[in-house]
């Protein structure tokens, strides 16, 4: 399993076929800031940062986007075959990725749950 990104810049059309865009790497980048020193900026500099973070967040997802589109070009044009993967695959992923978070909490408990909860508000 590959990124377009990776699996361009490891030129894998060098000894594969196909690739299937199963989305398994999707950069997520977090800026943190101390709760702190933002609670004491006043409201107008707090609604400033939460603003210019919501303009960086969707910049980000664009970026990742175009980039994405662009290295999966290269790839077909190096003879690669870019294929969504079938429903089959999908489903597969699906419950593998729901066992493996099953078994995780099972050993991380309340906090992993609130963890998984909250990603899958994301």
């Amino acid at each position: 399993m590959s990124s377009g990104a990776t699996g361009y810049d490891s030129k894998v059309w060098e000894t594969l076929t196909h690739f299937y865009d199963t989305r398994a790497w999707i950069p997520r980048n977090v800026t943190m800031v101390n709760k702190a020193a933002f609670d004491a900026l006043d409201k107008p500099t707090q609604e400033s940062v939460q603003r210019l973070a919501k303009v960086a967040e969707d910049r980000g997802w664009k970026v990742w986007e175009t980039k994405t589109e662009w290295y999966h070009d290269e790839i077909a044009k190096k003879g690669m075959k870019v294929q969504k993967p079938s429903p089959a695959l999908e489903s597969g992923f699906k419950k593998i990725g729901e066992q493996l978070t099953a078994d995780w909490l099972k050993r991380a408990g309340a906090e992993g749950q609130a963890v998984v909860d909250a990603y899958k508000k994301m």
